[in-house]
C-alpha cells in the first residue's frame, strides 16, 4: 500500500507514492519503484526539498567541512609559533597520537595544570618508561649489549653525556650526566663507566664506545682491567673527525681553511653587506665553520667552491665599489681573497680533493642508521683509493 505525504506538509514528495510499510511498522519502509514509474531528475528535488524543509537538517557540504578544519588547524600553528616550537613536532607520531586522543575524548576535555603537567604526569610517564625497558633489559641477558656515551655542550658552555645502550633490537636512551668536573679525570670517568656497567649488569655490557680523547681512553683501560670480559672502543666517528683535524692543522689547509672563515664573520658581522649578500645569493647561506666539528671546516670550503662565481660576482658590484666599506682593511682582506687570490680557489679544489672521501666515510659512521661496525674498514680503504685516483 503507497503512503500518503506527511499531513500539513505543503510539498507532496514523489517518493512516498513508492512505498509501503513492513509489518505495519511506521519505522520500516518497503520502496517499490515501478518501472519508468520515477524520474530521478526534477522529482528528486522535490524529494531532497521535502526532507530538508520538513525536518530542518541541511546536509553539509565538503567547502563548510574545510572551513570548520581551519580554525582548529590555525589554533594549533598558533600555539606552535606562539612559543616558537620547531615546525618538525607535526610530523612527530606523539604529536598525531595526543590530537588522536583528544578528538576521541570529545568536547569538554580540561587541558592539564602546570602541578599534574609537572609533577603528576611526569612520574606516571617515567613509570612508564621504566617499564618499557623491561623488555630490552631482558634481550640484554640474552644477546650482551654496548654502553655507547655522547658528549656534547650546551648552550649554557655545560659539558653534557648522554648514555646510550645498544642491542640488535635498538638503541635506547640510559641517562644525561653532567661530565664538566669530570671531563679531564680518568680516575673519576672510569668510576663513572663502571657505576653504570654495573647499574646495567656486568654479565650484560659486552662492550663500551667512548671518544677518544686522552682521559676516556685511560678510563676505558681501567674499566677493562677491573671487567675482563668487557671491551673498550674509541668512537669511529669521533677517530675520523680527529683525521680531519689533524690534516687541517698543515700549513696549506690551515691556510685554506682560515680564509673562508675570514670571509663568513665579515659577511654575517655586517648587515649591510649580509642584506646584499642574501638579495644577490637568494635564500642560501654558506655553511659556517663550527668551533667542535673539525668536518664543518671542509663543508665550508665546498661551499665555496659551489658558489665561487657568485661570491666573486658579489664583491664586483657597483654597489660594493661605492659602498662605506670597502676603504676598511677587513674589507678589503675580503675583497682580494674573493677576486686577487688565485691561488686560494686552487688550494680549495686541492683541499677537497683530499678531504672528500673521508668526509663521506664521516658522514655515513656518524648517522644513525645503521651501526658501521661492519663496513668502516671497506669505507675507509675505498676513501685511500679514492684519493690516490683524485691525484692520478
Amino acid at each position: 500500500m503507497a503512503l500518503e505525504s506527511k499531513k500539513g506538509s505543503s510539498t507532496t514528495d514523489p517518493i512516498w507514492s513508492h512505498c509501503s510499510r513492513v509489518n505495519d511498522n511506521k519505522m520500516n519502509l518497503r520502496y517499490e519503484r515501478a518501472q519508468g514509474d520515477l524520474n530521478l531528475g526534477e522529482k528528486r528535488k522535490n524529494m531532497n526539498a521535502f526532507i530538508t524543509k520538513d525536518k530542518g537538517i541541511k546536509q553539509q557540504t565538503l567547502n563548510a567541512m574545510v572551513k570548520k578544519k581551519e580554525p582548529v588547524i590555525q589554533s594549533i600553528c598558533r600555539f606552535l609559533y606562539g612559543h616558537a616550537l620547531p615546525f618538525v613536532l607535526v610530523k612527530s607520531p606523539l604529536f598525531s597520537s595526543m590530537l588522536d586522543t583528544v578528538g576521541e575524548y570529545g568536547r569538554g576535555l580540561k587541558p592539564p595544570s602546570y602541578h599534574e603537567a609537572r609533577v603528576t604526569y611526569l612520574k606516571k610517564e617515567v613509570e612508564s618508561v621504566n617499564s618499557m625497558l623491561e623488555k630490552y633489559k631482558k634481550e640484554w641477558k640474552k644477546t650482551g649489549c654496548t654502553l655507547m656515551s655522547d658528549r656534547w655542550t650546551d648552550k649554557k658552555s655545560r659539558s653534557l653525556t648522554n648514555f646510550l645502550v645498544n642491542s640488535p633490537s635498538e638503541t635506547v636512551f640510559l641517562k644525561s650526566i653532567d661530565t664538566f668536573v669530570v671531563i679531564k679525570d680518568a680516575q673519576k670517568l672510569f668510576e663513572m663507566f663502571d657505576g653504570l656497567v654495573e647499574e646495567i649488569g656486568q654479565e650484560n655490557v659486552v662492550q663500551v664506545v667512548t671518544d677518544s680523547a686522552s682521559a676516556y681512553v685511560k678510563a676505558g683501560n681501567l674499566l677493562m682491567e677491573k671487567r675482563k670480559k668487557l671491551f673498550w672502543s674509541p668512537c669511529a666517528a669521533h677517530c675520523i673527525d680527529n683525521i680531519l683535524e689533524d690534516i687541517g692543522e698543515l700549513l696549506m689547509f690551515k691556510d685554506t681553511i682560515n680564509k673562508p672563515r675570514e670571509v663568513c664573520v665579515y659577511i654575517y658581522r655586517h648587515a649591510w653587506v649580509l642584506s646584499m649578500f642574501r638579495k644577490f645569493y637568494g635564500k642560501k647561506e654558506l655553511k659556517r665553520a663550527g668551533v667542535t666539528r673539525f668536518a664543518i671546516s671542509f663543508f665550508t670550503l665546498k661551499s665555496f667552491k659551489e658558489n665561487k662565481l657568485p661570491l666573486r660576482a658579489m664583491f664586483a658590484l657597483e654597489d660594493w665599489a661605492k659602498s662605506q666599506y670597502v676603504s676598511k682593511p677587513e674589507a678589503k682582506r675580503v675583497g682580494t681573497i674573493m677576486l686577487s687570490d688565485v691561488r686560494f680557489w686552487k688550494s680549495v679544489k686541492y683541499c677537497l680533493k683530499c678531504v672528500s672521501s673521508i668526509v663521506k666515510v664521516l658522514r655515513l659512521v656518524d648517522g644513525d642508521a645503521k651501526p658501521a661496525m661492519w663496513y668502516i674498514y671497506e669505507a675507509m680503504d675505498r676513501a685511500k683509493e679514492q684519493i690516490a685516483n683524485n691525484f692520478n
